[in-house]
């Protein structure tokens, strides 16, 4: 192999750290945009409000995402990606318990950690998800069957309860996101001002409770 040279390294170097300050820059973005899109909607939603939430120009908003619209898709795959991702874990090879455990634990995760990303997607769904019903209909249909298969086969192994497994999903999607989209009904009832790490993990602790026991997975 032929060592670089001078100028190849520093052009390398240089490239590396572009695309490090991009990658800062684009998270941002798409953190203040979360807040923002939860907070006004898409219609109510402006870049400048969005730029001023992010602490970055408004001009930095177009040159990576290019409209309202671009940034607003974006948000709304982001969250979708990052809620998928946990689905990973199951595989026929898997012990039950513990990855479905581990997804409902990840998607409590979420919903604590980006509560905004989550209300974004549900204003989507609720006005009948014109930006991303075509990802509903192929990406994600396609995976839940898959993840349905692996769970229909460890009920006919015995490995777990018999329970319906696509709507499984359905379930632990509602249980996980209903602190992120109605924290403030969840506040209301619990006496608090908004939801504390300690509400979170008690929340955490009972859904996966209640939801193992329903698998028959309980310890």
């Amino acid at each position: 192999m032929t060592p670089l040279s001078s100028r190849q390294a520093v052009s390398a170097s240089d490239d590396s750290a572009k695309g490090q300050i991009r990658q800062s820059n684009e998270a941002l973005i798409l953190e203040a945009a979360e807040r923002v899109f939860a907070g006004a909607g898409f219609g109510g939603a402006t870049m400048a409000a969005i730029a001023e939430s992010s602490g970055l120009p408004k001009a930095n908003l177009h040159y990576y995402f290019g409209s309202k619209q671009e940034l607003y898709r974006a948000v709304l795959a982001r969250t979708l990606q990052d809620w998928l991702e946990p689905t990973l874990g199951i595989v026929p090879e898997a012990d039950p318990r513990t990855a479905i455990e581990r997804y409902i634990r990840d998607k409590m995760a979420l919903s604590a950690r980006r509560p905004h990303a989550s209300k974004v997607f549900a204003n989507e769904l609720l006005h009948g998800a014109p930006v991303v019903k075509t990802l509903l209909q192929t990406e994600l249909r396609s995976l839940v069957r898959t993840k349905a298969a692996v769970i229909d086969g460890w009920i006919a192994q015995g490995k777990m309860a018999a329970v319906d497994s696509v709507h499984l999903f359905f379930t632990i999607w509602a249980a996980t996101q209903t602190y992120a989209d109605f924290d403030v009904q969840v506040c209301a009832v619990l006496e608090r001002s908004g939801l504390k790490a300690k509400d979170h993990q008690r929340a955490t602790e009972h859904v996966v409770s209640l939801l193992l026991r329903g698998c028959g997975l309980s310890a």
